[in-house]
């Protein structure tokens, strides 16, 4: 059964993923749970166990106790290790005791943290508020260094940014580097303001009238003006007197009915020659829109097919 749960234990600690800089409250509340469950975590707390006087004969349970308390604490402070990138690794595996370790990443990561609510671009401003006052007097800094200090420092939400930026940062020139930050900065704003619901304020009044059309659908309307087609002057009626038959036989009814024009001169002549115009405008710019045919001018000489 022990065997079962040490082998769990570093299934756990194989699955953390390894802190490389960001997000560092979540990872440290995971590693916190996982030195607590392997009963380690109490050297970051407890301070280590004071060695006996000169004079002074200690007992065997003292000595076994700082002795269990100094291969805890190594046992701490390698997994702490363990849980970091490579590069974190080489920065910290200098560090002697597990407590150091733990308050040496809070003292930087938790402030780092907390320095990442303020903008890029505010602490963008500060630094270079501070160069300026450095070339007052004339103690003019690399500016390569700083350019590549300033990316190094971009909050890890900014990951695939920084990423980006490393591999041509030696072209970079600070107040170009101001206006890349500028601009992703307004992006995630714009971002962020997008992705949030919209919230409009309605008046009391309002409300209903709006909830009583929520589920109407729009008509679907034809955007070409449509002429009501007219049957001229010479629509005439007679209203007499009489059985149905009598006046059908008696009275003409002359209905000035035109069929649609077959030819450009047919609409032209008719009565609806501005409403057969703009059908075929219409017709043309689909035409040309959809590139079904390709409209050309007729080559000199030639005549269209209907002369």
């Amino acid at each position: 059964m022990a065997f079962v749960t040490l082998k769990d234990m570093g299934s756990d600690f194989h699955r953390l993923e390894r802190f490389d800089g960001g997000d560092f409250v979540p990872w440290q509340k995971k590693m916190h749970f996982l030195l607590v469950t392997v009963k380690v975590y109490y050297v970051i707390v407890n301070p280590r166990p004071p060695e006996p006087g000169e004079n002074e004969e200690e007992s065997v349970a003292k000595t076994r106790e700082r002795l269990r308390w100094d291969q805890d604490d190594e046992i701490c402070r390698g997994h702490i290790l363990n849980g970091m990138s490579n590069t974190l690794f080489d920065a910290y595996h200098t560090v002697k005791t597990a407590k150091e370790l733990w308050n040496q990443l809070e003292r930087r990561y938790i402030t780092e943290d907390a320095t990442s609510k303020r903008s890029v671009m505010e602490q963008f401003n500060e630094i270079k508020s501070i160069l300026d006052r450095y070339s007052e007097h004339k103690l003019a800094l690399d500016e390569f260094i700083v350019v590549t200090s300033i990316i190094d420092k971009l909050p890890p939400s900014w990951k695939n940014f920084r990423n980006s930026l490393k591999h041509r940062k030696e072209d970079i020139k600070l107040d170009e580097l101001g206006t890349h930050l500028r601009i992703e900065e307004d992006l995630r704003k714009e971002e962020k303001f997008q992705s949030l619901p919209k919230q409009v304020e309605q008046k009391e009044g309002q409300r209903d009238v709006e909830e009583n059309h929520e589920n109407e659908v729009e008509p679907r309307r034809s955007k070409r003006m449509r002429i009501a087609k007219t049957y001229g002057p010479d629509f005439y009626m007679y209203l007499v007197e009489g059985t149905r038959t009598a006046i059908q036989n008696s009275i003409p009814i002359v209905l000035n009915v035109e069929s649609d024009p077959r030819t450009y001169e047919e609409a032209m002549r008719s009565q609806d020659s501005s409403f057969w115009k703009e059908a075929i405008n219409e017709e043309i710019d689909s035409i040309m829109g959809n590139e079904t045919w390709k409209l050309v001018d007729l080559p000199p000489g030639s005549k269209p097919i209907a002369q």
